[in-house]
């Protein structure tokens, strides 16, 4: 499967067989601009303008913005409601979590998680093998929080995401607040927008983390 990078929390996910998803499509209002995508489905993990510009995917995709069980071909996805703040939702309401089962890999995208890491939570979330996580704090878990979430649930990969860059608006720190707590070996800024996976990239000796460029067109 592929995993394009689209900027700020939003990524297109590719199932071997062609079918695609794209996670929290984001308005230009943040900073940057939105790649021109195409989707058989969108995910939503809040309705904030940074998060649910669905109009930005093309191809007439299904939205999904609800926590249930949802099929597609080659693709199950499992939502989870969680919240945006550590408040249970009273600052900035309900964040949902998707799982995507595709190509034998289980992929999670934490929304704009909010909460601190809990038992129940992490059971909930099991197995993941690539972790997609939300790390520049102030409105979703800082860096050490994300730190946590990582240290416990332990994907094969982790791709960070919601972190400041070049030109952003929102009030968030950058990648390497979340970086800089793991060791060098560990880290790798790929340069990449768009990289492929598989089972053979799973079972190392420690999580890796992977930081993305974001895509241009």
């Amino acid at each position: 499967m592929k995993i394009q990078y689209l900027g700020h929390s939003s990524f297109k996910l590719t199932e071997s067989t062609g079918t695609s998803i794209v996670t929290d499509p984001y308005n230009e209002a943040v900073g940057c601009h939105m790649p021109k995508v195409s989707a058989d489905a969108v995910t939503v993990s809040h309705h904030h303008y940074d998060h649910d510009d669905v109009a930005q995917v093309g191809g007439s995709p299904i939205v999904i913005d609800k926590e249930g069980n949802y099929d597609l071909p080659g693709v199950e996805i499992n939502s989870i409601k969680s919240f945006h703040d550590p408040e249970g939702g009273t600052l900035r309401g309900e964040n949902i979590i998707f799982k995507f089962s595709m190509d034998g890999l289980e992929i999670c995208h934490l929304g704009d998680l909010g909460v601190e890491c809990s038992t129940e939570l992490i059971e909930a979330l099991l197995p993941v093998n690539i972790l997609l996580i939300p790390v520049g704090g102030n409105y979703t878990i800082d860096a050490e929080q994300a730190k946590e979430y990582v240290d416990r649930i332990m994907p094969d990969i982790v791709i960070p995401m919601h972190y400041r860059t070049k030109n952003f608006k929102l009030d968030i720190d950058r990648v390497e607040e979340f970086t800089d707590l793991f060791d060098d070996e560990e880290v790798l800024f790929s340069g990449e927008s768009e990289m492929e996976f598989s089972r053979d990239d799973l079972g190392g000796d420690a999580t890796r983390i992977i930081v993305m460029n974001k895509a241009v067109k």
